[in-house]
């Protein structure tokens, strides 16, 4: 429990991917550190969203020792594999919640769950003090008392994805150049009872793109991954099953837009999907969410009946948020651009390094953008300043990019390394 008078180094708002990495990291190096977290759990878009497995990124990514030893303890947990490609990132959603409560407590890190900032106190270009409110009112674990009790600390991080305390602070944010500077959203889903082994068998028989479709043995169990858009940029091998499953009714045409699937770590028998994507960007998120789940049962009765090894399966778990892949982006001291990353443009003091390509989803067909590097590129620790304030910083997919380096720059190996990077910043400056 916070207790009154007390004061911190560092409070990170949100417990994402860039948020517990900076949490652990400044931990690690000396500094009280708070986490406010608006959910019941850690992770963002791993165990919220279900966004596994991580992507791969460079062999020369730096600041990735949260990533390292995350890997280590769901390893240790059976909550994660390497798979064929060298790809350490496939990791358990539900077992991570676990490591990252582990990993968090044994840092020394303060969390406090189902809870937001309020109440912020500023000076000029300095955020001098919080307070923070339980999202439940009747929360009976969170002090009345301790709600108007002002947090003091030297450092604020925005680790929201959306920068909600930037917002809430008056920072500046970029502007939209374009109309088309937007990506669709996912509500991602995990079937489970599914014969991995017959599924895996069948399908590596049925599409030979081992570009599309891949498989391997870790630890005993097999695992796989394929996918199918409805555009025409590579001849799917799985589209005559959608053709025919928009045929018999089984599927809506907005349901075979993406596709793209993974066995999960630690599991015999479970897959999680990269998918509904939901096309209509004029949708509140509550008619996203009702879209979304429509979609997921028409796309788990697809399964069942056109893909082998899924005939008992059932779907175990749905999101419980969107996944999100661009949002409000802070205006920091450093606007990293496209140009920058396409010319691997170095910088004095870099928090990551990344070759990820620039990845941008579209709601029309034969539209969405995979543009891979040339070389790495790297992102300054200036475009994690915010722009107006001393003292804040913004970390994840809000950071201070442009919109095309940010579709490059959102994965969460990066987030990683961003929330790192900060972290041995602020250590540095304070100590």
């Amino acid at each position: 429990m916070i207790q009154n008078g007390k004061k911190y180094d560092v409070i990170i708002a949100g417990g994402g991917t860039a948020g517990v990495s900076c949490a652990w990291n400044c931990a690690k190096m000396g500094l009280k550190t708070l986490i406010v977290e608006q959910n019941s759990f850690l992770g963002g878009t791993m165990t919220s969203s279900l966004v596994v497995p991580a992507m791969k990124t460079s062999e020369n990514a730096i600041n990735t020792d949260f990533f390292d030893v995350l890997y280590k303890k769901l390893e240790s947990m059976g909550g994660a594999i390497t798979y064929s490609d060298g790809n350490r990132g496939w990791f358990n959603p539900e077992l991570t919640k676990i490591a990252l409560d582990t990993l968090m407590q044994e840092a020394g890190v303060e969390i406090c769950f189902e809870s937001r900032i309020n109440n912020i106190n500023k000076d000029a270009d300095r955020i001098l003090s919080i307070s923070i409110e339980s999202i439940y009112s009747n929360n009976i674990n969170l002090d009345k008392e301790m709600l108007s009790i002002p947090i003091e600390s030297i450092y604020f991080v925005d680790a929201t994805g959306d920068g909600n305390f930037c917002k809430k602070i008056g920072a500046k944010f970029l502007g939209v150049n374009d109309i088309n500077e937007t990506q669709p959203v996912s509500l991602r889903f995990i079937m489970s009872g599914v014969n991995t082994e017959k599924f895996a068998s069948w399908l590596m028989e049925y599409d030979k793109n081992r570009d599309v479709t891949t498989s391997c043995i870790a630890d005993g169990k097999t695992y796989v991954s394929t996918a199918y858009t409805w555009d025409n940029n590579i001849e799917w091998a799985l589209k005559p099953l959608f053709a025919r499953a928009l045929k018999e009714g089984t599927l809506k045409e907005a349901d075979t837009n993406y596709f793209q699937i993974f066995s999960i770590a630690g599991t015999a028998d479970s897959i999680a999907f990269n998918a509904p994507r939901m096309l209509d960007k004029n949708l509140s998120r509550t008619e996203l969410y009702i879209q979304g789940r429509a979609s997921i049962l028409r796309l788990s009765e697809f399964c069942k009946k056109y893909l082998t090894g899924f005939e008992n399966a059932h779907i175990s778990s749905i999101a419980n948020s969107i996944g999100v892949r661009i949002s409000s982006r802070v205006q920091g001291k450093y606007i990293y651009k496209y140009e920058d990353l396409i010319s691997g443009k170095k910088f004095e003091h870099e928090v990551l390094a990344s070759n990820y390509p620039v990845d941008i989803h579209s709601n029309k067909k034969d539209s969405s953008t995979l543009e891979k590097t040339l070389q790495d590129y790297y992102l300054p620790i200036e475009s994690l300043m915010v722009d107006g304030f001393e003292n804040v910083f913004v970390i994840g997919r809000c950071i201070s990019a442009d919109f095309k380096a940010q579709a490059a720059l959102r994965i969460i190996p990066s987030c990683f390394s961003m929330g790192e990077g900060l972290a041995k910043f602020l250590a540095g400056y304070i100590n």
